[in-house]
This record gives structure tokens, C-alpha cells and sequence, in this order.
């Protein structure tokens, strides 16, 4: 058990390292003029997602539900796991988003300054304190 929940804390941090610097990419690209730059951080971008972040997303999620699995039915009557899962659902769904705007970057049809994604880049940081406090402090838990 303790090998699973390592090898998902590794995980994680691999995941989270490409979410952090994914939206960082994007601001440098959004500033960028011309096409050499565009080329560059366009490749620079799809191996950090797809090399980097999805394996690490995929892998998070794999041994996350498999260490749950050991005692999954007293897991779902727990508030703060079930407040983690959404905080894990809600950062799934930012992951695709920033796919989506890697394939607008990729076809020219970027929308946003690279104050926009400045911004953006702030997100997993909210994700990443709510899903540590969850996992390690177990609010509520006395209240289930």
C-alpha cells in the first residue's frame, strides 16, 4: 500500500510540474511575433502535454483510485475524500482546457493575452493547497 500511495505522490508532482508550466509557456507564446517562436513553443508545448502532463495526469489517477480501492466502501462516506475527488474532477477538467488552448495555439487561434494566461497559470496552485489540506488534515472526517 505505501509503494501505491508513493508512486501516486510522484505521480502527481510530475502532473502538477506540467500544469504549472504549461500556462507559463502559453504567455511567453502569446507575446511571441513570429513564426520561428510559434514553432518553437508549439513543439515546446505538445511534448510537455502530451510527454509530461498526461502520462503524469493519468498515472495520478490510476494509483489515486487504486490506493482508494483498498477500502473503497468506508472512502466514499468520507467528506473530505469526496471534496478531494471534486477538487481532482475540477482539475481534470483545467487539464483539458489547457489542451484546448494548446490546439488553439497550434492553429493560430489564440484568443487571450499573456496576461490572461499569467492569471491562468494561478489555478493549480488553488487546486494543489485545497487537494494537500484535504488529504493530509481530513477535514470533517469526525463528522462522517
Amino acid at each position: 500500500m505505501l509503494w501505491i500511495k508513493a508512486f501516486h505522490i510522484i505521480f502527481m508532482v510530475t502532473w502538477f510540474s506540467g500544469l504549472f508550466y504549461l500556462p507559463r509557456l502559453f504567455v511567453y507564446h502569446a507575446m511571441s511575433t513570429d513564426e520561428i517562436s510559434h514553432d518553437r513553443f508549439n513543439m515546446m508545448e505538445r511534448k510537455l502535454f502530451f510527454g509530461i502532463m498526461t502520462p503524469g495526469a493519468i498515472l495520478t489517477l490510476l494509483f489515486g483510485f487504486w490506493t482508494m480501492s483498498y477500502s473503497f466502501s468506508s472512502y466514499l462516506h468520507t467528506a473530505w475524500l469526496q471534496a478531494k475527488l471534486i477538487c481532482v474532477a475540477l482539475l481534470v477538467v483545467y487539464h483539458l482546457y489547457l489542451g484546448k488552448l494548446l490546439f488553439d495555439f497550434k492553429r493560430h487561434r489564440n484568443q487571450h493575452s499573456h496576461v490572461f494566461y499569467r492569471w491562468l497559470n494561478e489555478v493549480p496552485v488553488l487546486f494543489l493547497v485545497a487537494i494537500v489540506i484535504l488529504a493530509i488534515v481530513k477535514p470533517w472526517s469526525s463528522i462522517t
